[in-house]
């Protein structure tokens, strides 16, 4: 039981610094699909 729970919180952990990591490097949706003649809002 200790082992799953601790997985469960490792794996909430590695998402949320991959989510932070990937949109530090330039890797969001926005940034991807759209050109620079492209203005968001």
């Amino acid at each position: 039981m200790k082992a799953m729970l601790t997985a469960f919180v490792m794996i909430a952990v590695i998402s949320v610094a991959a989510d932070y990591g990937l949109d530090y490097a330039g890797f969001s949706a926005a940034e991807r699909q759209s050109g620079d003649a492209v203005r968001l809002e």
